[in-house]
């Protein structure tokens, strides 16, 4: 009679790798919901207190149109007569304004807030790498703002005023609606200023590797063709607008591959002096084995000798 197999002794399941896993990631998960947590309500108390200076922003947007139809040849009591054509289409305008200007001030914060959450997962040297970009890119987004401001709208409003007719049978006076106004004012702001961010995305890319100077450089021709074909999609269809937002974002562009090439200068003579200091580390342990084999040599019996006591 065959003898029964002897049955393996019970032993505990295998701990689930997944079940395992799955703390670590609800950490992060926690934390990413308290970083987004945090900015929605730093928006959101932007938003409160912002809405209180609406009308005084409202106002300060206004003066492109003013100063143009003043330098048109308007009378003074028909400066800018606004139209409102919907039911509470001015309280929505307000809205919307305050909602971007809490956007475009606490993205810094925002900004923050994402660094805060990756940062555990970058190495020393690429968070002190890191950290200047959230400086730079609030300036950046001003001088966007401020170009918008200060030259496209008082161009563009100049030219939407000369295009009137006043002849004897016809007349075609411009009087902008609020809402029109507003909202291509607040497109173009935020256009420009997140336009104005090119260099701090390629050199971002250029510091995670995904992008090469070399093929920044090749792209030249291409870029400048992509950048004012955007130029004509976000800007009102001029080429004067076109070419202010153009212009500074090929230079941009050029600034952003002077910047990937400072970060890549950088990063080869960091590889560099990291491959020293492993070749020198090498050299090190090679001369301390060759010294370790030296003495374990002369310590040794020398051949054909016979041990004493034997």
């Amino acid at each position: 009679m065959a003898k029964k197999k002897p049955q393996p002794a019970p032993t505990e399941p295998p701990i689930d790798e997944v079940e395992a896993s799955r703390a670590p990631l609800m950490d992060h998960l926690v934390e990413l919901r308290t970083r987004m947590t945090h900015s929605l309500i730093a928006i959101g108390v932007l938003f409160c207190g912002l809405w209180f200076v609406t009308d005084t922003v409202l106002s300060f947007l206004l003066t492109p149109l003013g100063d143009a139809a003043h330098r048109a040849g308007r009378p003074l009591d028909e400066l800018f007569v606004a139209q409102t054509t919907a039911p509470l289409e001015m309280l929505f305008v307000k809205l919307k304004l305050a909602f971007v200007m809490a956007l475009a001030i606490g993205f810094p914060y925002v900004a923050y807030q994402i660094y805060a959450f990756v940062a555990p997962g970058l190495y020393k040297n690429e968070r002190s790498a890191i950290m200047p970009f959230l400086f730079v890119m609030p300036p950046l987004f001003a001088a966007g703002a401020a170009l918008v401001y200060f030259y496209v709208m008082p161009a563009f409003m100049d030219l939407s005023f000369s295009q009137e007719l006043t002849g004897v049978n016809v007349k075609a006076v411009y009087v902008p609606k609020v809402k029109e106004y507003y909202e291509l004012v607040i497109s173009l702001l935020m256009c420009f200023g997140f336009a104005f961010q090119l260099p701090v995305v390629m050199a971002l890319l250029s510091m995670a590797g995904v992008l090469q100077t070399s093929f920044l450089r090749k792209g030249r021709k291409y870029a400048l063709l992509i950048i004012f074909v955007v130029a004509a999609v976000v800007t009102p269809p001029d080429p004067f607008s076109q070419f202010v937002l153009g212009l500074p974002l090929y230079l941009l562009y050029e600034s952003g591959i002077i910047v990937a090439a400072l970060i890549e200068r950088a990063r080869k003579r960091r590889e560099e002096a990291e491959a020293k200091r492993e070749e020198a580390e090498a050299r090190r342990e090679a001369a301390e084995e060759a010294r370790r084999r030296a003495a374990a040599a002369a310590s040794a019996p020398p051949s054909g000798t016979i041990p004493a006591g034997e």
